[in-house]
């Protein structure tokens, strides 16, 4: 059979996995890694072509990480550093000693045990974001959060793959790391310096749309080849994301996400196909015990580790709770890892099988625990909740006696600095709430009330009176937390005109059968401006104000 026919036939087992799963309300993700384990335990794929396909799914890989970059920018980058740093080189560090423990009273050796405990100390970018990206939650404040914890992850395992590889010559382990921090280093400043005339070469670029769509493949792709080769020493992951980074700052950076998101889809279904492929890799019948007891370990004990550590940092019951779900898997990582360690002769063959069975274990039952994540969040939450810092709801002490008949404004950047702007000069009484820090630094600066957090998170309903509002707005296009506020006014019986704001005809439907009182949809409103303008001057003479206008507006919100 040939290579083209066994693709053809993947691809049409995946869909049909696919389109199954779907009709059962299940993530797809899950019909694609069955497609896997059909096709492995057909064995009608030969063993080079499995490893050409898998190659393949690389791309999909860096196209997925890439398009994460776009939609982001530096300045976002370097606040969740922190953060994301702490959380993930805590959750590394409790996972591997717990894990160490576990697998030493199942009666491992020392080595085994280190490896196997490093392997589940990982979570894996590719099905977190894929998930994430599909409920539309990568731009949320837990979302961001999940995103850094998952790359500083990869950064930690490409560290420790250096260290392993290090022990299998037995030499110059310390000076490998360092040079991979030197070159990592250097790599990230020299995409940081390109990203800085990289915009004015695609304006020009733009001109031709099939030009800008072959350059930006190159570019992403040509960075991931580049990061993951042994000159930069980084991974795939890392290349793909730094690349669309690089490129976060241009006017065309969702026009190329857009027109990139069929292709990367197309190669990323090759990726969970091949990852359910591999888990007839080798013997299973003797790891079995060990793979349920590993595998609730990381479902159950992962999520937990993060879930205290963003306690002790201060995050709210909603958002740690979102987080800790995202983790509840192992990584591609974890396969390389103990692979590594069977060619160095430090694993047998049945430890290989066991990280595989967990790695797709928990990789298909977090599929569900990301998608019912609030379902599952609206049944823990009263436990949750108690276990809240108390002094964190302090924070609206201060504007409490004010916060009565007010305007609660949600999302304070773009359309909704133009309404803040409109209630401060009339002087409404009014709160806003935004999960960008930078944007509530700057306007508490200007002493506007403003909270720091997500509308969906009951406490901060709390905290900025919701129950006490005579209007709602909400300039955040997610239709999920439009419908917590919904469900919010509707089960406390409040009378507050409420108005949002989504993304398309059919979120603008669902929110006003949930009962919005009015829904903003940005191409109708950009539409009822300009006829509003050709009407009041046929000639568009005052389009010349109009832009001084705009331009200063823009001015002020950078």
């Amino acid at each position: 059979m040939t290579l083209f026919l066994e693709i053809v036939l993947a691809l049409i087992l995946a869909s049909l996995c696919g389109a199954i799963a779907y009709l059962l309300k299940q993530p797809t993700i899950v019909g694609f890694i069955v497609a896997g384990l059909i096709i492995g335990s057909l064995g009608y794929l030969a063993t080079d072509n499995i490893e050409i396909i898998r190659s393949l799914a690389s791309i999909g890989v860096a196209l997925l990480l890439f398009t994460v970059g776009l939609e982001m920018n530096f300045t976002e980058i370097k606040h969740i550093g922190r953060p994301a740093m702490l959380i993930g080189v805590g959750q590394i560090a409790a996972t591997f000693a717990i894990g160490f423990l576990i697998c030493s009273l199942l009666g491992f050796n020392y080595l085994s045990s280190f490896y196997v405990s490093i392997a589940l100390s990982f979570s894996s970018t590719i099905i977190v974001v894929k998930l994430l990206s599909g409920k539309k939650d990568l731009r949320s404040l837990y979302g961001r959060i999940v995103l850094g914890v998952l790359l500083v992850q990869d950064v930690v395992a490409i560290l420790i793959l250096i260290f392993l590889s290090g022990l299998g010559d037995g030499n110059q382990i310390g000076s490998k790391l360092f040079l991979t921090f030197v070159k990592g280093g250097g790599f990230i400043f020299l995409i940081f310096l390109v990203s800085r005339f990289l915009p004015k070469l695609l304006d020009f670029i733009g001109k031709s749309q099939e030009l800008l769509y072959l350059f930006s493949i190159a570019w992403a792709l040509g960075v991931a080849a580049l990061a993951s080769s042994p000159i930069v020493g980084l991974s795939i992951e890392i290349g793909g994301f730094l690349a669309g980074l690089a490129l976060a700052g241009s006017s065309e950076n969702f026009q190329i996400a857009a027109r990139l998101r069929p292709i990367r889809d197309f190669f990323i279904i090759l990726f969970f196909v091949g990852l359910g492929t591999s888990l007839l890799a080798g013997p299973v019948s003797i790891t079995i015990k060990p793979a349920i007891i590993l595998s609730l370990f990381v479902l159950v004990g992962n999520p937990v580790v993060v879930l205290i550590i963003m306690g002790i940092l201060g995050y709210r019951a909603r958002v740690s709770f979102l987080s800790s779900l995202a983790v509840a898997q192992i990584s591609e990582f974890s396969f390389i890892i103990v692979a590594l360690g069977y060619t160095l002769g430090h694993l047998e063959a049945s430890y290989v099988s066991l990280v595989t069975l967990v790695g797709i274990a928990t990789i298909f039952t977090s599929s569900y625990l990301i998608n019912y994540s609030d379902r599952l969040y609206k049944f823990f939450r009263p436990s949750l909740r108690r276990l809240e810092r108390r002094e964190r709801q302090l924070i609206g002490k201060n504007f409490e006696a004010k916060l009565n008949n007010h305007v609660v404004l949600v999302g304070v950047h773009r359309m909704g600095q133009t309404i803040s702007r409109a209630l401060s000069n009339k002087g409404t009484n009014f709160v806003a709430v935004d999960f960008d820090p930078i944007v509530v630094k700057q306007l508490k600066e200007i002493r506007m009330p403003v909270f720091y957090g997500d509308i969906a998170d009951e406490a901060i309903q709390e905290f900025v009176g919701l129950d006490r509002a005579k209007v709602v707005i909400s300039t955040v296009p997610d239709v999920r937390d439009n419908l917590a506020i919904l469900s919010f006014m509707r089960e406390s019986n409040l009378k507050a005109k409420v108005i949002l704001t989504a993304e398309s005809e059919f979120e603008g439907k669902e929110l006003y059968e949930a009962g919005a009182d009015y829904v903003l949809l940005p191409h109708f409103l950009g539409g009822r401006e300009l006829v509003e303008i050709i009407n009041e001057s046929g000639n568009l003479a005052n389009l010349s104000s109009l832009k001084e206008r705009d331009l200063g507006l823009m001015e002020d919100g950078r």
